[in-house]
């Protein structure tokens, strides 16, 4: 028997509004709810993600074990090279560092500094 239901993640960032703005595109989801510390996305089933204001946010460095990444969000994708092309124009960076892209997934910064990865469907 579960003791909850998971319903999001959330990520501190200096602009939660522009954080929201930047996953949505690449969700397709809205913002459901927004105030000046708080945003959060409509998932079209299930969890979903917020954005939490931290002004004095310190982004993770990917991979660095003296600022690690702590958590990161997986997407999964038909088209790695459309994704990419897409994430990027979004405002994304593609890692230095990337030890998966022989086994089907790329990983990327978002505009606040929290690494996430598309991962190739099966």
């Amino acid at each position: 028997m579960a003791i909850a239901k998971f319903s999001l993640v959330a990520f501190d960032c200096p602009d939660p509004h522009a954080l929201a703005l930047f996953y949505g595109a690449i969700t397709g989801w809205p913002i459901e709810r927004e105030d000046a510390e708080w945003v959060r996305l409509k998932s079209d089933g299930g969890a979903t993600i917020a954005f939490q204001l931290a002004p004095d946010h310190v982004p993770p460095v990917w991979p660095s074990a003296e600022h690690p990444q702590q958590a990161h969000i997986d997407f999964d994708i038909d088209d790695l090279e459309r994704g990419e092309r897409e994430v990027l124009a979004l405002g994304a960076t593609k890692a230095a560092v990337q030890p998966g892209e022989d086994e089907g997934f790329t990983v990327f910064i978002d505009p606040a500094g929290h690494p996430f990865c598309l991962v190739l469907r099966n």
